[in-house]
């Protein structure tokens, strides 16, 4: 089975390109555009890891980030930030939000897949089972 990567982006043209780089890489990507669907599609899960982007139209990556953190459905999920902001500060405020890092935009496509995948490690079976 392969690892399931909850995709948040809001532009169409990354998220198409950023799907397709994780399909590559062996990953199954859902792809959603807002904060607010992340929230919903993460508790729906399964979900191995989230890729989320800082800045998007409703709650940004920071706030969407510390509710699933909050929840205990969906608080062992990894996550990696997908952001235009690279200032040491911001790297910080991932890191402190539970995150497990940030990958940088503009990205190159087969870079993503490989930095996904040396960065994701699995908590355990139970995360291919679809089990929480």
């Amino acid at each position: 089975m392969r690892p399931r990567v909850l995709l948040v982006e809001d532009e169409p043209d990354i998220r198409l390109i950023a799907r397709a780089a994780l399909a590559r890489a062996g990953f199954e990507a859902i792809a959603v555009g807002s904060g607010g669907e992340a929230l919903a599609a993460a508790a729906a899960g399964p979900v191995d890891l989230i890729l989320l982007d800082w800045m998007l139209p409703d709650l940004d990556g920071p706030e969407t980030c510390a509710r699933l953190k909050a929840d205990p459905a969906t608080a062992d999920i990894p996550v990696l930030f997908l952001t235009a902001r690279h200032d040491a500060a911001d790297r910080a405020r991932c890191l402190e939000l539970g995150a497990l890092g940030s990958i940088a935009k503009p990205f190159d496509p087969l870079a993503l897949g490989a930095q996904v995948r040396a960065l994701w490690r699995p908590a355990g079976p139970e995360r291919h089972t679809g089990e929480r």
